[in-house]
């Protein structure tokens, strides 16, 4: 665990869950496991406030707990989870390319709540895309609860483990921690509600109707209610399940790039058909014969048999080796290897960062090194073409920041430099590894920047907000369009003018949080599937 991820993942506890969360969370990371008094005790934080802060974290999934045979509970963050927190936005993105606003909104209540029943999602849901429609119309609970079972379907979202049954009957002592379990098979099964219902809007004017604070109005309601259907059980989202969506976008993208639209179709096809049935750190996709791709080709794109076998044909003998013929039943059977496809995006990731770090014949030489495998400097110089002197000085910078690294052979044992080869090579793994920790400082960099120019307009931030609820209650009284005037003149020119500048500066640092995490994503999946296999 580095500094730098320590630091990251501090600033997302903070940003999301306040100050006292941050705390407990970062001295787990730092210290391992711990149980709940030694933790009290470390901090100097009230077992009370202990306790919440777990609660918090536990139900976000950032912190796991384990019984030990003492009986003695200890608790353990989960850093790489706190880390997924930077990808949150690009979740519930996705979400909303693939299932409109609906699917949006689950993923995203699922996010922020850390684990729901399906029933409280579906009325979430509803109530939020009423509000947000006209006057008149409401969202059925019957549309949600569909696209809830569309996302299930495709495992984007998935039950959390459960107490088992057994355990609640049990007439001994209760154990210090209940012991969760799942079975696979019920990972994706979605209960059999009959939602009857509509979205409800929120109102002022109604709780003046009802004559009672809106606070204390539900409670009426709910006594007399029947229990809930799906009580106990909770759905989270199923983030390596989008992990695997990014990964085959990448994919797909990058066959784009390389070759053609109609390439990058055929394999996102592949992918899609594939997406279930392949778990997401399996090395290959299912072997697809070339009948049944071209019967799940998208419908309306008009390419013959003959043409769909050239192409396969032409992606199986790319030197890139993202598709791979794995037999000739069925017209011919191919695979996508997904752990190539990593290595190539993360490959191509490093030499774009030379590129722009170093420059073009750092790029060129950097290209060579990974093509010969192995290169003495004389044997650089000759085949990049480029001086003996600006080549050692290209070689010794990319040496300094670790792109590259050098490997000594000697002849003899004395290790004597007269009779020794050194030979400079790249080490991906190694080269990734750095640039990833290089990536989560520059995030904690940019997230820091952002609270900064935040902090330093926060008057006129707040101002600004003051503004606009005022402008929007004079607008539902029907005020006229002078007194709207004056009061948006509260704001001088020169406010507005450095208000746009600091929309202007934090939607930056937020494209760039993105465009860095992708990297980060890219990185993190090759390292991932490389020590698997090692």
């Amino acid at each position: 665990m580095t500094q730098a991820e320590i630091k990251l993942c501090s600033l997302l506890l903070q940003e999301h869950f306040g100050e006292i969360v941050e705390k407990i969370g970062v001295h787990l990371i730092r210290t391992g496991s711990q149980p709940l008094r030694v933790i009290a005790h470390d901090t100097g934080t009230s077992l009370d406030q202990v306790k919440k802060a777990l609660c918090v974290l536990v139900q976000h999934n950032l912190v796991s707990y384990q019984v030990h045979k003492r009986g003695v509970v200890e608790y353990e963050a989960q850093c790489s989870r706190v880390l997924r927190m930077l990808r949150y936005p690009r979740y519930i993105y996705t979400t909303k390319t693939l299932y409109s606003d609906t699917g949006e909104l689950i993923v995203e209540e699922l996010l922020l709540n850390g684990k729901l029943t399906m029933s409280a999602v579906v009325k979430k849901v509803a109530d939020r895309l009423t509000e947000t429609m006209e006057d008149g119309k409401t969202m059925d609970y019957a549309e949600v609860s569909n696209t809830f079972v569309r996302l299930a379907d495709t495992h984007f979202v998935q039950r959390c483990p459960s107490v088992p049954t057994t355990e609640n009957s049990d007439p001994g002592p209760p154990p210090p921690a209940p012991t969760l379990v799942i079975n696979e098979k019920d990972m994706y099964l979605v209960p059999k509600l009959s939602l009857i219902g509509k979205g409800k809007r929120r109102r002022s004017s109604d709780e003046d109707a009802a004559g009672e604070p809106r606070a204390k109005r539900p409670k009426h309601t709910t006594d007399n209610k029947e229990p809930i259907p799906d009580d106990g059980i909770y759905w989270q989202a199923n983030l390596d399940r989008f992990h695997q969506h990014f990964r085959d976008q990448a994919i797909v993208s990058a066959v784009a790039n390389r070759m053609d639209q109609t390439s990058s179709e055929i394999v996102r096809t592949m992918l899609r058909m594939s997406e279930i049935t392949t778990s997401s750190s399996a090395p290959f996709t299912q072997p697809l014969s070339s009948n049944e791709i071209f019967r799940s080709l998208p419908v309306g794109y008009n390419i013959s048999k003959q043409v769909l076998d050239q192409y396969l044909t032409l992606l199986a003998d790319d030197p890139l080796e993202f598709v791979g013929k794995s037999g000739d039943s069925g017209g011919g059977m191919y695979v996508i290897n997904l752990h190539k496809a990593l290595a190539s995006l993360a490959t191509a990731t490093l030499e774009s960062v030379v590129q722009e770090r170093f420059g073009s014949r750092c790029a060129r030489i950097f290209r060579l090194v990974l093509q010969k495998k192995h290169l003495e400097q004389k044997q650089v110089e000759d085949f990049a073409m480029i001086p003996a002197k600006e080549a050692k000085d290209m070689l010794y910078k990319m040496l300094s920041e670790n792109f590259i690294s050098l490997q000594e052979i000697p002849k003899t044992p004395d290790h004597a430099p007269s009779r020794t080869f050194y030979l400079y090579t790249v080490n991906i793994l190694s080269a990734a590894r750095m640039l990833l920790h290089r990536c989560y400082k520059s995030i904690a960099n940019l997230i820091e920047r952002r609270q900064f120019e935040t902090k330093e307009n926060k008057r006129l931030l707040e101002k600004s907000q003051r503004v606009e609820a005022i402008i929007a209650s004079m607008q539902a009284t029907g005020a006229e369009e002078a007194q709207l005037q004056e009061i948006e003149e509260m704001i001088t020119a020169p406010e507005r003018q450095q208000l746009e500048t600091l929309k202007r500066n934090v939607n930056k640092l937020d494209a760039s949080e993105i465009q860095v995490d992708e990297t980060i994503f890219l990185l993190e999946s090759y390292i991932e599937c490389t020590m698997k296999r090692l």
